[in-house]
Order: C-alpha cells, then structure tokens, then sequence
C-alpha cells in the first residue's frame, strides 16, 4: 500500500534533560481517510502536527508526506488549519480569498464565495468586525477551499457555539477532496466521532492505538468518547 505520510522512530525533544514529546513514534496513514488525532494535552499532538507542516524540525527519525520531508513540495500538498486564527484582522474577506489564491495553486476561489454567500458572510467586511465563531469559520472556508491532499485542522471546533459546530463539521465532510485525508485534532470527540474513519490514541508521544472507529465501537461496545475516557482518564 501507498501511504500518504509516513513517520519512522520520530522523536522531538524540547530540552536534552525533558521528556521528548514525540518518542519514537512510527505511523503510516494512507490517503482518503477522515482521521481522529487524540490524547490529553501534553501528549504530542501539537507537536506532531508542527513537524508534518515544517514549523519544527525533528530530533531524530523521519517524516515524508507522499515521499517527500517537510518543505516546499508538502507545503503545497497540506492545507491546515491552526488552533489559533493566523489571518491578519485588519484584512477584508475578499483580500484574504485573494491572497490565498494567489499563494495557493490549488485553491478554489469559486468555491470560498460560494460558502461565504451560504453563510452571509459579506466579502468586504473586515476580519476584525466580524464575531469570534464567524472568525473561524472564515479561516475554516479558506483551508476547505483548497484541493489538498491532506488536511490538518487542530482543535477547528473549540469555542464555537454548537450550531456553528455543526457547519464546520458539515463543511469538513462536504467540501475537501475525497481522495485526500484529514487529520483532525479535538477534545470535543462527541462532536465529531460519527465523521471519521480512524482514530489515533497518542500519550507521551507515542501512538498507543491506531485503529478503524467502527472496529473500535464494536470490539469495545461503546462510544469513541466513552472509550477515550476510559484510557485517558480511568
């Protein structure tokens, strides 16, 4: 099989006297999969998601997406999706579809227009006259709006009410390349277990399941969230 991305005894350590957040950690995730990346904070999450977009280097062992270490060549096959918005708030709707079409060969401008009308969301408005959950969701539009290959959205429906959870999740599935993966990091596990695929358990940054959801629900007789607590927390 080919895998979209592939990691080999990867390992981040902040300090030489700490704790590595990513120790060995080995995973091969094929393409066309909506992926549940969880485990409490601290686990190795955040850092795994820095070192697949570039933004850290690994201490030791390697990563490839679709062949490739992290660099230019990915950075065109990755749309992601920050915890943090990362849009500059003076900016206008409009001018951000602008600079991402411009940035990004595969961005679809069609596409980003056409869920801002679904939304009402006017493109000549200011990013920072906008409320917090509509914030996110244009930051949302944007990555969505790309035919990637794989899509990273960390935390995407943290602090959101639950009716604008429901867009974001219906946008997630309706909107990206079925081809492609997403790699979805969240606590609200409730909210988007019946969307994936896959679910990967990380604690101390090492992967303890890697695992189909449904396998999951049925071997375990119970929810992915009832499960997630019972190994995280119990």
């Amino acid at each position: 099989m080919n895998y979209l991305l592939e990691a080999n005894a990867l390992c981040k350590c902040y300090q030489k006297k700490s704790a590595p957040a990513l120790n060995e950690l080995t995973l091969r995730i094929p393409g066309g999969r909506i992926i549940g990346l969880l485990g409490p904070n601290g686990s190795g999450k955040t850092t795994f998601i820095k070192l697949i977009n570039g933004l850290l280097t690994p201490t030791s062992g390697t990563l490839t997406v679709n062949g490739f270490a992290p660099g230019p060549e990915t950075k065109a096959m990755i749309s992601y999706l920050p915890e943090r918005t990362c849009l500059q708030n003076s900016m206008k709707v409009e001018q951000l579809i602008g600079f991402f079409a411009d940035f990004y060969a595969d961005f679809s401008v069609e596409t980003a227009y056409g869920m801002f009308a679904s939304l009402g969301i006017d493109p000549s408005a200011r990013l920072k006259t906008l409320s917090k959950g509509t914030r996110e969701k244009v930051q949302l539009i944007l990555v969505m709006s790309r035919r990637a290959q794989l899509y990273i959205l960390d935390e995407p429906i943290a602090g959101v009410d639950p009716a604008a959870r429901d867009y974001i999740l219906k946008t997630i599935i309706s909107n990206y390349n079925e081809n492609a993966t997403i790699l979805l990091s969240t606590h609200l596990i409730s909210d988007i277990e019946n969307i994936l695929d896959d679910v990967i358990f990380i604690r101390n940054g090492n992967v303890i399941l890697y695992a189909p959801a449904e396998q999951i629900r049925e071997e375990k007789g119970k929810s992915l969230d009832a499960y997630f607590r019972e190994v995280f927390v119990c």
